[in-house]
């Protein structure tokens, strides 16, 4: 039997390693950022309303209202929606086995979190054209960043196959148009379609980067450092 030339040596050694690149894992503070972000958005919203006066209605009232002027101990939510911000941005930089567009998206809606963040509502319960227009920012493209991150592939996480990430989008994007249905209806449901919407945004990235940090069936020694 002839033995394989060098150059066929060359081209399995190079198809080797684009194999191990392409099912690389999450590293360790790619979880982090992703399990911390659910925890300062819900948190932040629970506690800050709990530091209100009298009693503050969660289902009509809306989560930029506590990071807003005039709201007592507003550097609470504010923190964390800061934090939410950043927490994407990191997810996004960690999240190596989703696709480039998908990735782009998450990060985007991070840095329009963090725009949310720096431009607080007037105290008198008036509007912010900043504010408002990177909260829409971010609501649409956390809502649509699950479907741009699919990938093919047998080893590529439930997740990011292409009905899971469809199912994700598809629910957000329902979540989406509730939200904007009592927004523009002036509903009583406001604040309980924002939370809803906001806090299953929050949670995919987790789920994401859960189900890529297990390793797939079969992967070898090197792909399991990587």
């Amino acid at each position: 039997m002839a033995r394989p030339a060098p150059a066929d040596l060359v081209a399995a050694a190079a198809s080797a390693s684009s194999t191990v690149v392409s099912v690389r894992s999450v590293p360790w503070w790619g979880v982090l950022s992703a399990a911390a972000a659910p925890v300062l958005l819900i948190g932040g919203w629970t506690v800050a309303a709990a530091l209100q006066p009298g009693h503050f209605d969660s289902v009509t009232a809306t989560i930029s209202a506590l990071a807003g002027y005039g709201a007592r101990d507003r550097w609470v939510m504010s923190l964390g929606l800061a934090g939410l911000g950043c927490c994407h941005v990191c997810t996004s930089l960690a999240l190596r086995p989703a696709a480039l567009p998908g990735r782009l998206l998450l990060m985007t809606g991070g840095l329009a979190g963090l725009v949310v963040a720096a431009n607080p509502l007037p105290a008198d319960g008036g509007h912010s054209g900043p504010h408002t227009v990177a909260a829409a920012v971010s609501f649409v493209v956390l809502a649509i960043w699950p479907i741009a991150s699919r990938q093919r592939g047998s080893r590529v996480p439930l997740t990011l196959r292409l009905p899971g990430s469809a199912a994700a989008t598809l629910t957000l994007l329902g979540l989406l148009t509730w939200f904007g249905a009592e927004l523009w209806a002036g509903g009583g449901q406001v604040g309980l379609s924002e939370r809803a919407l906001a806090g299953a945004e929050s949670l995919w990235p987790l789920a994401v980067v859960l189900t890529a940090r297990l390793r797939p069936a079969g992967a070898t020694d090197d792909e399991k450092v990587r």
